[in-house]
C-alpha cells in the first residue's frame, strides 16, 4: 500500500512524495504542495501516483520528518452525530438534549470547521485538552481527503479532540469545545481511495493508555454510519468552494461514558483497518502547543515535541 506524504528533508525544505511499505519515498515531480495535488481530478491524481510509484526511490522515511498531510488553502472540517453512539453521548452530556435528537434524523447533517493546516498535529505529536474544561475526550474518526472537485481521493485517521463539558453547557459553545490548539490530529499518510476498501465496514479501534495500562478501549465500524460519507461531502461543498480541497472527519462511533476524561500524560492510540494508525500523547492548555507557530518557519521543531 502506498501513502501520499508531506515531509521535511534534512535542510528543512518541505516536499511531497509517495511512501511505500518498505519506508521508501518517491518525490512527486516538482514536489507540489498537497493542496496542489488536490486541484487535480481523481483520475489525474491516480495517474500521477502511479507514474511516481514507478520511479526509483529518492529518500527513506527514517531520513526525513513526516508532517501533517495538509497545507495551502486546505481546511479541516468535521461532522457530528453521524453514529447512534454519538447521538446518545451528546444527549447525555447536554443541557439542550433535543438539539441532538433532532439533528440525528434531520436531512441536513451537523458540519463544523475544525482547523487550518498549520494547527494540525500528526503521529507522535501531542493533542491537548483545554485547561478550562473538566471533561475531555478523544474522538476517533475516519477522515475523507477531498479534492477541489468534491471527489474522495484518500483517507486518513483523525482524532477530533473535544471538550464535552463546554459543549454540554450550551451547544453554541461548540466552536470553543472543538476548535483550539491541539484539538486536531491526523495520521501522516493519505491512503489513496483506490487502494483501500470503500468505507462501508472499516473497523475503528481506540485505546487510551495511562501509566502504561489501558484505561479505555473500544471498537466500532463505519458500518454503523447513520449517514453516508457522500451525503456529508454533498452538504459540505454545497455552500462554498474548496480550491485546495479539504479533509472531512466523518464523526465518531466511540464516546466514553461521562465518568471518563483525558488526563495529562495519557496516550491515545487509534487504528483504522486499511487506513493507518495514529498515536498522540495528551497535554493540557494552549501554551503546550505554542511551538506550532515556530514550526511554520522550522518544521524540524516538531521533532523535539514528538514521542515515539
Amino acid at each position: 500500500m502506498t501513502r501520499i506524504v508531506r515531509f521535511a528533508d534534512t535542510t528543512g525544505v518541505v516536499r511531497t512524495g509517495l511512501a511505500d511499505d518498505s519506508g521508501a519515498i518517491r518525490i512527486f515531480p516538482g514536489a507540489p504542495q498537497v493542496a496542489r495535488l488536490l486541484r487535480r481530478t481523481a483520475a489525474e491524481l491516480r495517474a500521477l501516483v502511479e507514474e511516481t510509484a514507478a520511479r526509483e526511490p529518492d529518500a527513506r522515511e527514517a531520513e526525513v520528518l513526516l508532517l501533517p498531510p495538509v497545507d495551502g488553502l486546505m481546511e479541516v472540517w468535521a461532522a457530528g452525530v453521524t453514529y447512534e453512539r454519538s447521538r446518545e453521548a451528546r444527549i447525555a452530556e447536554s443541557t439542550e438534549q433535543s438539539v441532538y435528537e433532532r439533528i440525528y434524523d434531520a436531512e441536513r447533517p451537523e458540519l463544523f470547521f475544525k482547523s487550518v493546516p498549520w494547527r494540525v498535529v500528526t503521529d507522535g505529536e501531542p493533542v491537548a485538552v483545554r485547561d478550562d474544561s473538566a471533561l475531555n475526550v478523544p474522538e476517533p474518526e475516519l477522515a475523507l481527503v477531498l479534492n477541489r472537485h468534491a471527489e474522495t481521493v484518500g483517507y486518513l485517521v483523525a482524532d477530533d479532540v473535544s471538550s464535552r463539558s463546554i459543549e454540554g453547557a450550551n451547544p453554541l459553545y461548540l466552536p470553543q469545545a472543538k476548535v483550539y490548539a491541539g484539538s486536531t490530529a491526523l495520521s501522516t499518510g493519505i491512503v489513496p481511495a483506490w487502494e483501500t476498501a470503500a468505507p462501508a465496514a472499516l473497523k475503528i479501534a481506540m485505546t487510551v493508555l495511562r501509566n502504561g495500562g489501558a484505561v479505555y478501549e473500544a471498537t466500532t465500524s463505519t458500518a454503523a454510519f447513520h449517514r453516508t460519507p457522500q451525503d456529508l461531502v454533498h452538504h459540505l461543498f454545497h455552500g462554498q468552494p474548496f480550491p485546495d480541497g479539504a479533509v472531512l472527519a466523518t464523526g465518531t462511533g466511540i464516546v466514553p461514558e461521562l465518568d471518563f476524561t483525558l488526563r495529562e500524560g495519557d496516550l491515545v492510540e487509534i487504528v483504522i483497518d486499511g487506513v493507518g494508525r495514529l498515536v498522540n500523547p495528551v497535554t493540557t492548555g494552549r501554551a503546550a502547543l505554542d511551538w506550532l507557530t515556530e514550526a511554520l518557519d522550522d518544521p524540524w521543531v516538531r521533532l523535539t515535541h514528538r514521542r515515539d
